[in-house]
């Protein structure tokens, strides 16, 4: 289980300009976008962000790690990114 407060505010990123039809797409899940937000929003240290989350740091990390690639892959190669994956509030 694994604890997610934040929502995100829209769950769909494209390339503007581009039809959907068009592109290729990233899933981050919503266990990614909270590692995320924690870390690289809140800019909270990995231990805490740990913690909040309720799961290990190595866990946490490679979550982290996880999120950054997916999000790197859309941004460089122009694919759609979509939240997905659990619910808010514990996973």
């Amino acid at each position: 289980m694994r604890r997610i407060r934040g929502n995100p505010n829209s769950l769909y990123f494209k390339t503007a300009g581009v039809r959907m039809l068009d592109l290729d797409e990233v899933i981050l899940t919503r266990a990614e976008f909270e590692a995320l937000r924690l870390r690289d929003v809140e800019d909270f240290e990995q231990k805490l962000c740990a913690e909040k989350m309720d799961i290990s740091q190595p866990t946490f990390h490679r979550l982290l790690l996880a999120a950054r690639k997916k999000v790197a892959d859309g941004i460089v190669l122009g694919k759609a990114i979509r939240i997905d994956g659990g619910k808010t509030g514990d996973e």
